[in-house]
């Protein structure tokens, strides 16, 4: 996602030189074509991502389209007062990325693992929070921020799912994809871990259920209309996401389905539950160890639909 972003970006900041990016001491090899190319929109604040926000938000302020760049948790927990006091106070179009989202620095530890991040941004007033699926959402996610107003958060994942653009496709920041159709049940996914949930669509297929998969590339605006038809065409709602399941895309959308009045047939957020991801891996294998994998994600929703039989076919005798 990062090489597409990046991409896309150059692009941009050809055509716009009001576009400015800000990067904390990293991504040196990715960033030598931009930098050689636009060497007046582009600043390496070094080691000290708090200055970073400070110096997007004045170009901002200036009229410039800003976006900050570093790995995970240091790129918007480190400087996360600035970016509340700062940027989004002052309705600035900054637009924070975080390379690496989720599990996809496994091995570095806890301190890399960013699983609390879409909580706290969307819990930030004005903010607009974007976790791309694939690398064509990755791509269009980033002109697509640069053209909204206020702050931006573009959550990027090292993994990706397959990309299903369709042609003649546009993509829409608050619209979820419908990537894969079915009726028995819903899967929402959002980032990379869209790949887990097709791979489950296609062995619960195997099983006779039908899965239909959601990318959730944008939770902040959700699309309640896309979830309350999953809620009423479906049996039932799963959510999945690399990230606690406290605040983030499974309680967006227990939050978006209650506030709408409508209740799924059963719904259960499949994310981190262990407090601290505090072992180290790749996000393959820390993915299996949470129960994030598609196995799991298969075998949770075979013992969902049981259980919501049983229950029926309960009230059914009573």
């Amino acid at each position: 996602m990062r090489d597409h972003f990046i991409e896309r970006l150059s692009l941009m900041a050809e055509q716009d030189p009001r576009i400015m990016l800000i990067t904390g001491d990293l991504g040196f090899c990715v960033f030598d074509d931009y930098r050689d190319r636009f060497p007046n929109q582009f600043i390496n604040a070094g080691i000290a991502e708090q200055n970073m926000v400070g110096l997007a938000t004045g170009l901002a302020l200036e009229g410039h389209i800003v976006f900050t760049y570093s790995i995970a948790n240091f790129v918007f927990m480190r400087c996360l007062e600035q970016i509340r006091n700062d940027a989004s106070y002052h309705d600035c179009n900054v637009n924070v990325v975080c390379v690496g989202g989720g599990f996809s620095y496994g091995a570095l530890g806890v301190s890399h693992h960013a699983t609390e991040d879409l909580a706290i941004m969307r819990s930030l007033p004005g903010l607009t929070v974007v976790s791309p699926c694939d690398h064509w959402e990755a791509s269009e996610a980033t002109e697509a921020v640069a053209d909204t107003a206020g702050v931006s958060y573009l959550r990027l994942d090292k993994s990706s799912a397959p990309n299903s653009y369709e042609n003649g496709e546009e993509f829409r920041l608050g619209k979820t994809r419908r990537v894969r159709d079915g009726f028995d049940v819903t899967l929402a996914a959002t980032g990379g871990i869209l790949s887990n949930a097709l791979a489950a669509a296609e062995e619960l297929a195997k099983h006779g259920i039908q899965a239909r998969v959601l990318s959730v590339h944008t939770l902040k605006p959700l699309d309640a209309e896309a979830l309350v038809s999953a809620a009423k065409e479906t049996t039932g709602i799963v959510t999945i996401e690399e990230h606690t399941v406290d605040g983030g895309l499974g309680g967006a959308v227990a939050e978006s389905l209650l506030e709408s009045g409508v209740m799924p047939g059963f719904f259960h957020r499949i994310g981190l539950r262990e407090g601290f991801s505090s072992i180290v891996g790749s996000q393959n294998y820390l993915r299996t160890h949470y129960g994030m994998d598609h196995e799991a994600i298969v075998a949770k929703v075979i013992q969902l639909l049981g259980a919501r039989k049983t229950r029926l076919m309960e009230k059914h005798v009573a």
